[in-house]
């Protein structure tokens, strides 16, 4: 049985269901989660957590 990662098994799932649409919702979030992340230990983390 072959190994996938989360991307590979994520793409399968929309190239299957014809759901590519999802494709901007992904990397919106992949996008915010690492800004939150890189942000946390900085001086800019009070202003961009008031933007959620």
């Amino acid at each position: 049985m072959k190994r996938h990662g989360l991307a590979h098994e994520i793409w399968d799932f929309m190239r299957e269901r014809k759901k590519f649409w999802l494709l901007p919702v992904v990397v919106v979030l992949v996008l915010v989660g690492t800004l939150l992340v890189l942000a946390q230990g900085s001086a800019l983390a009070p202003f961009i957590y008031t933007i959620f």
